[in-house]
């Protein structure tokens, strides 16, 4: 082996090791998904049974609060998650590196030109 190839090597394996990290995270992300989505489902229809009862006796009016609320706690985590900042990291750095380049660039064509 080279040099060259002997340092390429522990790139590598450190990328790949993120790259099964990530993709680790994201089934975890995707099976919580699929679980809140399934018992938002279940919620739902409880709920729905619960206000086609006419008689509405104070126990039934509370637990309709407390089935709303863990609806609206469950979308909330839903929404909330699909956005971190690791997922936004590599974007946002690279729009201020080439944004940062671009007007450095700018400053130079203007000061040549001028």
């Amino acid at each position: 082996m080279t040099n060259l190839q002997e340092n390429q090597q522990p790139d590598f394996e450190q990328e790949l090791e993120e790259v099964e990290t990530s993709l680790r995270l994201l089934k975890e992300r995707y099976a919580q998904v699929q679980r809140d989505q399934q018992q938002k489902a279940q919620w739902q229809q409880e709920l729905k049974n619960l206000k086609q009862n006419k008689k509405q006796p104070p126990e039934i009016k509370s637990e309709l609060k407390r089935i709303q609320k863990q609806l609206e706690a469950l979308e909330l985590n839903l929404e909330s998650q699909l956005f971190s900042w690791n997922s936004l990291k590599k974007p946002f750095w690279q729009a201020v590196r080439f944004g940062g380049l671009g007007i450095i660039i700018g400053w130079l064509l203007k000061s040549c030109a001028g």
